[in-house]
């Protein structure tokens, strides 16, 4: 065996597992239906004047719709809003750990979903909230699947725009000829995520945002994931980027837990659903 081979396998594998900071808390044999059956996967749920459309809940690259979203799904329930979470990308006998198809076709379950949910709720449109990839690939489905007519808002944590490094680490693929086309061929959804991938340039050409849509990013300059992480901004007429450090700078969350159970975050969230009631964020909103 070729000396770059014995390390190719290794080197893939140091890249899934370092994707899995994507993800969520450690894996749980969770799935949609076992979300709490009130306000959380409620198909019974109908918005309120005050919160007039459901809020779809998008998880990160090997996340699924519960663990994701253990504490940021109930902080919304919390305030009165119909909240909702799907799984994505499953790769044949995969189970747990989903978002590692190709994105393209996630995007397609995802506007499946929305039409699911909005059928449900008999709401107009919908708001998503997605964490890393979770707030990348619903920019496919906004601009190429017709999901802008739908969607009122879209708000990343953490979000892979422009791709993800991983702290430089995909950098070292051109030196291991052939681990690209592992990667794209065993995880294409990982593939599609490094920078200069065909997806990601497709998805970016012509501008980041689409008419119509609200955009919000909120990001974290700890995280190791999506990186740079001035790269996870967007560049638009209606897009809000937030550095969580600028509203708390003793915030510390890194990529994940972003996602997981950092309050100032989803306190940018709320904001972010409802501008018209918005309240400065600091780093007491941790404790709100």
């Amino acid at each position: 065996m070729l000396p770059w081979k014995r390390v190719l396998r290794p080197l893939t594998a140091l890249l899934f597992a370092a994707a899995a900071a994507v993800a969520t808390v450690p894996a749980a044999t969770a799935h949609a239906s076992s979300a709490p059956s009130t306000g959380w996967n409620d198909y019974s749920c109908r918005p309120s004047a005050a919160h007039p459309r459901p809020v779809i809940l998008v998880h990160g690259t090997l996340g699924n719709s519960v663990d994701n979203w253990l504490s940021l799904a109930p902080y919304l329930e919390d305030r009165g809003y119909c909240v909702f979470s799907l799984d994505y990308g499953q790769l044949s006998g995969v189970p747990v750990f989903y978002g590692l198809g190709p994105i393209d076709k996630s995007a397609e379950q995802l506007s499946a979903y929305v039409d699911k949910v909005l059928s449900a709720t008999g709401a107009a449109k919908a708001d998503l909230v997605g964490h890393s990839q979770g707030g990348m690939m619903p920019r496919y489905y906004l601009k190429f699947l017709g999901g802008a007519a739908k969607v009122n808002a879209l708000v990343g944590l953490a979000p892979d725009n422009h791709g993800a490094t991983i702290s430089g680490l995909t950098n070292l693929l051109p030196y291991f000829p052939g681990a690209s086309d592992l990667i794209k061929a065993t995880t294409p959804g990982l593939a599609d995520q490094i920078p200069g991938s065909a997806f990601l340039t497709k998805l970016n050409a012509g501008g980041d945002t689409v008419p119509g849509v609200h955009y919000t990013v909120i990001s974290t300059k700890y995280d190791e994931v999506a990186t740079p992480w001035q790269s996870q901004f967007l560049t638009g007429s209606d897009v809000h980027n937030v550095l969580l450090q600028d509203l708390c700078s003793l915030d510390l969350s890194e990529h994940v837990a972003i996602g997981l159970f950092d309050r100032i975050a989803f306190h940018e969230v709320a904001n972010a659903l409802d501008p018209a009631h918005a309240t400065a964020t600091s780093c007491a909103s941790a404790f709100s």
